[in-house]
């Protein structure tokens, strides 16, 4: 009888073991999907969608095709900035899990502020950065590109969209990081 409950008790213990380590590896998977998500999409954004909207555009020679372009990639950036919104999300979320649940993944306040880092990113272009740009470019009503060098408009698009491209690499540079950290573990 008592080689029965202690055998009822281990079979009990690996059972929680592998489901903790089962959540573990769920939580970690969550983490790297994140983060390749992420800054795949900023690359590929940056690298591929922008440069081929807007050759396709000046290929066909479209009337203001600058302008139309500009607002094609403005809403591809839209729509991946609330990809980056839940990816900055889940990405701290998971590490803080982990860090309640186990031990502390390694250099765990470097990886959660790097995190919160590319997350404040994000938010400050979607919310601060973005709004501006598409302000500013409604109210000139063509390509800045267009508007003469020193005019005040078409400099402070020059800002600002510096500035964005600027920000968005501190996604793609934390999120590299990041998986080199998740990689040693």
């Amino acid at each position: 009888m008592e080689a029965a409950a202690l055998a009822e008790t281990t079979a009990r213990r690996s059972t929680r073991t592998l489901n903790y380590n089962e959540w573990m590896l769920a939580l970690r998977l969550a983490a790297l999907l994140s983060i390749v998500v992420w800054v795949g999409g900023v690359i590929a954004q940056g690298d591929v969608a922008a440069p081929a909207v807007f050759d396709v555009v000046a290929a066909r020679q479209i009337p203001e095709g600058r302008l139309l372009a500009g607002a094609i990639f403005g809403e591809i950036l839209n729509r991946f900035t609330r990809v980056g919104y839940v990816c900055g999300l889940v990405l701290p979320i998971s590490l803080i899990t982990r860090a309640v649940l186990g031990p502390r993944p390694r250099r765990f306040a470097l990886r959660l502020s790097l995190a919160l880092l590319m997350l404040a990113a994000v938010a400050y272009s979607g919310f601060i950065l973005t709004p501006r740009i598409e302000g500013l470019q409604r109210s000139v009503g063509v390509a800045p590109s267009a508007l003469p060098e020193g005019d005040p408009r078409r400099v402070e698009f020059g800002r600002l969209h510096g500035l964005s491209s600027g920000v968005l690499l501190i996604p793609v540079i934390g999120g590299l990081l990041l998986l080199v950290l998740e990689m040693r573990d």
